[in-house]
């Protein structure tokens, strides 16, 4: 319930930032409103759409879909905190420096959908779980810089 809670905040506040991107342009954001973009995009294009012809996309169970979401609301969660976390240091954490360093990161958060379903589903939970303490790894060593 509370990954569903939360992709339903981060798709209604992007609803609300888009007007605000239109006028002024993306660039004018703040730090924390930039990742609701790049989350809410996460959640769109990598987590809604799906592709019936493909093995990967025309049947996900219940696990994957959940570990799917679950990583997505972690980066979320993990961007936010170390942007709030690190805003009254000299070095502050960023978008573009999340983007920058951690763009291979984010390249596996859109992949994930990807892994196919006859892997079994403890292969499955074994890569997404990997990919959450990747996430949590890479968001501690983040912020730790930036102190």
């Amino acid at each position: 319930m509370n990954l569903r809670t939360t992709a339903r905040e981060v798709l209604q506040k992007e609803d609300e930032l888009n007007e605000i991107v239109q006028l002024v342009g993306k660039d004018a954001l703040a730090e924390g409103d930039k990742i609701t973009l790049e989350t809410a995009k996460f959640l769109k294009e990598d987590f809604l759409q799906q592709n019936s012809y493909t093995p990967y996309d025309k049947y996900c169970p219940f696990y994957k879909t959940t570990e799917m979401l679950r990583n997505i609301c972690l980066f979320h969660e993990l961007a936010t905190r170390a942007v709030e976390r690190t805003a009254q240091s000299d070095t502050r954490v960023t978008y573009a420096m999340i983007k920058s360093r951690l763009g291979p990161l984010l390249y596996k958060i859109s992949s994930q959908k990807f892994e196919d379903p006859a892997q079994g589903e403890a292969a499955i939970r074994a890569k997404l779980g990997e990919l959450a303490a990747e996430l949590k790894e890479s968001f501690r060593a983040l912020e730790d810089e930036c102190k």
